[in-house]
C-alpha cells in the first residue's frame, strides 16, 4: 500500500513536540511491514536542511494571493531517514528558521496546496493520504470539494488529531485562497463563524484518529469548542495510542547516554547515568531523583507546578531537575527555587535533545502532572529507560500507566492538577523508592513493557485496509 503521512513536523528534521516523533517514526514501522509510506513536509531553514543536499523532483508555480508563487518538491540526495521523505520548498513562506509563527495561514494553506498540485502529477497515485493536525486540516475538503482536485477525491483521507487546543482558525477575509469550490459547500469550513482547519478535517476526512482511546473520549466532552461536532462524527472516530520508535529510545544503544544497560544491568547502568546527572546539576544522587522534561505551559500543569516542587523540596527527602521552557511566569519561578534549594533541585530552561535522554536514564522518577495530554511519549520513553512515571490521570496517560495500588500496577497517578496532589503523588514516589526491593523490582518489570510502533502501525494498516473495501 502506497502510504503519504502529511504534516508540519518530522523528526529528526523539524521538532516542535510530539507531533513529529509520531511522523518520524510511524512510516518506518510501516515500511516493516511490506509498505510504502513517505512523509511530505515543508522545507525550513534549519540544522537538517543546512547539513544535507537536495535535489529536485518536481517543480512548477501556484496562484496564491493574487501572485504565481513558484516552488519545488526536493528529496534528500542521501539516504538518511528510514522512509522517502519529501520536502515543499516555497521560499518566500516555509523557508523560515521556525516552524509555527503568527503567519502559519498562508504558510500552510500554500503548503497544502502545492503539496496536492505535485500529487496530481504523480503516475502512481497514494492509496491512502494520511494528514496530521490542524497545519493539514484543509487537505480533506480540497480533495473533496475543489474543482482542480475532483480526480483525486476517492483516495480516503485519514486525520489524526495529534492536540485538539490547536485548530488554525482563521476568518473569511482569507477564503478565496482556497481554491475554487461550489460556494454552497462554505459551511464545510465553518465552526463557529471563522474558518476552521481541524473542524474542517473532521467533517472531510474519511476517518479521524486521535492518538489514545481516551483522549478520544475526552474530546467528545471537552475540546476547545469541537466536542459537539466530534460526537456527531464520532461514527468515524477512533483512537490509537502512540507507540515509540524503539530504535532510538534504547537504553541498550543509546549514544547519548553515560552508560548502557539493559533489564539485566539496569540497576548499576541507571547508577552510572544518575550519577552523571547529579554531578552536573549539584544534586544529592543519595536521594531518589525526580524529574520533569516538557513544555511549561498550562497545559502540562506550569501554572502550579513550581509551588508544588518547592513544597515538595521542603521535607530535603528528594533532589529534583527540571528540563523545560515556556511560560515566562512558570520559567522565572522555577528559576527562583534554585538559590533556597542548592544540592536538591536544579533547572534547564529551553531544550537539549542529548540532556532529555540522559534524565531518563538517570531519573528514578519522572513527573507528567498534565492538564491535557493526548497520548504523552515521555512516560513511554520513561518506562523504557527503568523511569517509573508520576502522572495525572488523563488521556494517554491514563491509558498507559496503571497506579502501584491496583494488580499490576507500575506507576504512580493522580487524580487533579493542584499544588497538593502533585506534592502527595511526589511523597509516594519518595515512599516507593525506600521499598527497595519492590521499587527494584518495578524498574525492571516497566522495561519489559511493550509500547513499540509495531502494535499500533498495524492498527493504522488495518484502518486504512478497511476504507479500500
Amino acid at each position: 500500500m502506497k502510504i503519504f503521512h502529511i504534516s508540519a513536523e518530522c523528526y529528526p528534521i523539524a521538532k516542535v513536540g510530539g507531533l513529529a516523533d509520531v511522523v518520524g517514526a510511524l512510516p518506518k514501522y510501516q515500511n516493516g511491514l511490506g509498505h510504502s509510506s513517505s512523509v511530505i513536509m515543508p522545507f525550513y531553514d534549519n540544522k537538517f536542511t543546512q547539513s544535507n543536499s537536495f535535489t529536485t523532483v518536481y517543480k512548477d508555480q501556484i496562484d496564491f494571493n493574487g501572485s504565481q508563487i513558484s516552488f519545488k518538491i526536493l528529496k534528500t540526495t542521501d539516504d538518511v531517514l528510514d522512509f522517502n521523505t519529501f520536502f515543499v520548498d516555497i521560499p518566500e513562506l516555509l523557508f523560515k528558521d521556525y516552524v509555527y509563527s503568527t503567519d502559519d495561514t498562508d504558510r500552510f494553506l500554500a503548503f497544502q496546496i502545492a503539496t496536492l498540485n505535485w500529487i496530481l502529477t504523480l503516475q502512481a497515485l497514494p492509496e491512502i493520504i494520511h494528514c496530521h493536525d490542524h497545519h493539514t486540516g484543509l487537505i480533506p475538503f480540497m480533495l473533496q470539494e475543489s474543482f482542480r482536485y475532483k480526480t483525486l477525491n476517492t483516495i480516503p483521507v485519514v486525520t489524526t488529531i495529534h492536540n485538539a487546543q490547536y485548530q488554525g482558525w482563521f476568518s473569511y477575509d482569507k477564503l478565496h485562497l482556497i481554491p475554487e469550490f461550489d460556494l454552497n459547500k462554505t459551511g464545510l469550513l465553518d465552526w463557529d463563524n471563522s474558518i476552521n482547519p481541524l473542524a474542517t478535517a473532521i467533517k472531510c476526512a474519511w476517518r479521524v484518529t486521535t492518538v489514545s482511546p481516551s483522549y478520544m473520549e475526552e474530546l467528545k466532552l471537552e475540546a476547545n469548542g469541537l466536542q459537539d461536532l466530534l460526537k456527531h462524527e464520532s461514527n468515524k472516530c477512533v483512537g490509537i495510542l502512540n507507540g515509540i520508535d524503539t530504535a532510538v529510545w534504547n537504553p541498550e544503544t543509546d549514544h547519548y547516554i553515560e552508560e548502557n544497560y539493559s533489564i539485566n544491568t539496569v540497576e548499576i547502568g541507571k547508577l552510572a547515568n544518575k550519577l552523571a546527572l547529579c554531578k552536573t546539576f549539584d544534586l544529592d544522587a543519595t536521594k531518589p531523583l525526580i524529574a520533569f522534561i516538557g513544555r511549561l505551559v498550562y497545559e502540562k500543569g506550569a501554572d502550579v507546578f513550581p509551588s508544588a516542587l518547592e513544597k515538595a523540596l521542603e521535607d530535603k527527602n528528594c533532589s529534583v531537575l527540571v528540563l523545560g521552557s515556556g511560560n515566562a511566569e512558570a520559567e522565572a519561578a522555577l528559576l527562583q527555587l534554585k538559590a533556597k534549594n542548592k544540592g536538591y533541585y536544579n533547572t534547564f530552561i529551553g531544550y537539549d535533545e542529548k540532556l532529555s535522554h540522559n534524565i531518563y536514564a538517570g531519573a528514578d522518577f519522572l513527573l507528567m502532572p498534565s492538564r491535557v495530554e493526548p497520548c504523552g511519549l515521555n512516560q513511554l520513553y520513561a518506562l523504557r529507560y527503568g523511569t517509573i512515571p508520576v502522572v495525572r490521570s488523563i488521556g494517554g496517560l491514563k491509558d498507559t500507566v496503571v497506579d502501584i495500588s491496583k494488580k499490576g500496577g507500575f506507576g504512580i497517578s493522580h487524580e487533579q492538577v493542584t499544588v497538593e496532589e502533585i506534592y502527595q503523588a511526589i511523597k509516594r514516589s519518595v515512599d516507593l523508592y525506600h521499598k527497595t526491593t519492590i521499587f527494584k523490582s518495578l524498574t525492571k518489570h516497566i522495561m519489559t513493557i511493550d509500547h513499540s510502533w509495531h502494535v499500533s502501525a498495524n492498527a493504522y494498516i488495518n484502518l486504512y485496509q478497511s476504507l479500500k473495501k
